[in-house]
């Protein structure tokens, strides 16, 4: 029965890293980060919803009264 040749694991596996490594540095490499990073301004802007003049009372339907 013929045994499994594992002699060229080590170098499969470490090329592998390798390819890997660089790829990844390639495609972090590529991409364009700002230089001076600054807020944003963000203005308050006002709603106005009909509801929010009005109280309102939301009741629960397990709250409510049992119809007799």
């Amino acid at each position: 029965m013929p045994q499994l040749d594992t002699s060229t694991w080590l170098t499969t596996i470490l090329s592998m890293i390798l390819t890997l490594f660089i790829v990844f540095q390639l495609k972090i490499s590529k991409h364009s980060y700002p230089l001076k990073p600054e807020l944003k301004t963000s203005s308050k802007y006002q709603y106005t919803n009909p509801w929010d003049t009005k109280w309102t009372k939301i009741y629960s339907p397990l709250s409510l009264p049992l119809p007799s």
